[in-house]
């Protein structure tokens, strides 16, 4: 019972040490991190958009969803996200780019999951975060206007 006792009490103080770490230096991280999170927008829509400048749309999505193939997890599909949205909006018009492309909605359907999933693995891309990238297809084809 003893030991027991010990190893609450120790597991308690290292909880609030914890707490008192995370109260005295989140501030600073969590402003270290938005001004990174920051930085990499701003250079990744600049990207994107020198890109598009001299690209079409279906350029845009093949060079983002190529660089997307290398790497995966959150950052690099917020990277990617950020390069295509700014990309599409200096891009030239391709013909055919929305065929096929479901309506974008703010709750995706069954449909749409299913349709962005098998043209990422139509493309041999099995991040997560490829669907996420071909909702701006959709949003795209939409006119940015959501059906539901």
């Amino acid at each position: 019972m003893r030991l027991r006792w010990k190893i609450l009490m120790a597991l308690g103080l290292l909880a609030l040490a914890a707490l008192v770490w995370a109260w005295v230096f989140g501030p600073a991280w969590l402003a270290g991190f938005n001004a990174q999170q920051q930085g990499m927008k701003r250079e990744f829509t600049e990207r994107g958009r020198l890109f598009g400048r001299q690209a079409d749309l279906q350029a845009c999505l093949d060079r983002t969803l190529a660089d997307f193939d290398d790497c995966g997890g959150y950052d690099c599909t917020l990277k990617h996200d950020y390069f295509l949205k700014a990309c599409l909006e200096a891009a030239s018009p391709t013909e055919g780019f929305c065929d096929g492309v479901p309506a974008y909605r703010e709750k995706p359907s069954e449909d749409d999951k299913t349709w962005a999933r098998h043209s990422c693995w139509d493309m041999g891309i099995r991040h997560e975060g490829c669907r996420l990238l071909l909702r701006q297809q959709q949003h795209w084809c939409s006119g940015g206007v959501a059906a539901d």
